[in-house]
């Protein structure tokens, strides 16, 4: 750790995760040479522990290889399986951040042969200064929904079907691509059969 921080060309990205709520805080520090540490907070409701850690992994990523100057980057996490996904484009919930934290490292990569990056693995009740200092903070940040009704999974993925259908019955109606001969199609009642949601989906 002390070889790292006092080399100018690396930087140490430490972040972590809570929820609470149903709102999740993530909070990465990010520390370069003889430079202020950089705070950076993101809150989401309904999302998973895995999502927000590689989302907080693709941010911390994302800031420091926009930077020239360094090339050895540090990621501290408690998690370290979740890191590994990042590596795993097969697993379908999260191939989303993975394709996103993989083209960053890829740009990363191509500016010099010899850039590096490593994932430490440091478990919260190792309680070590750094880490700590980033599990203390999302733990005691609470924050109370304005509208704790809307914050549950049903009502999120009903929200977000209701509007998918939405846009189905608008770009059906001004499409130009139906045909002369198409026929719509009735139910029993012969009424017109349209999308409609149910728990779980579409």
């Amino acid at each position: 750790m002390l070889r790292a921080s006092s080399n100018p060309s690396s930087t140490i990205i430490v972040s972590d995760t809570s929820i609470k709520n149903h709102i999740t805080t993530s909070i990465s520090h990010i520390h370069s040479y003889n430079k202020p540490v950089v705070k950076t907070m993101h809150r989401a409701i309904n999302v998973t522990t895995t999502e927000a850690k590689l989302f907080m992994i693709c941010c911390g990523i994302n800031q420091v290889v926009a930077n020239s100057n360094v090339n050895y980057i540090v990621i501290i996490t408690n998690s370290l399986y979740t890191a590994k996904r990042i590596f795993n484009s097969s697993v379908h919930p999260y191939q989303i951040h993975s394709a996103a934290i993989s083209q960053e490292l890829r740009e990363f990569f191509s500016k010099d042969s010899h850039n590096c990056i490593k994932f430490w693995d440091c478990l919260s009740k190792q309680k070590w200064l750094l880490h700590y200092s980033v599990d203390k903070d999302t733990k005691r940040i609470v924050f109370t929904p304005s509208f704790p009704c809307k914050s549950s999974w049903d009502f999120c993925r009903k929200t977000e079907c209701d509007s998918i259908l939405s846009q189905w019955r608008m770009l059906f109606q001004a499409s130009d691509f139906k045909g002369r001969n198409f026929l719509d199609l009735l139910d029993d009642n012969l009424n017109p059969i349209e999308p409609s949601s149910i728990k779980g989906g579409l």
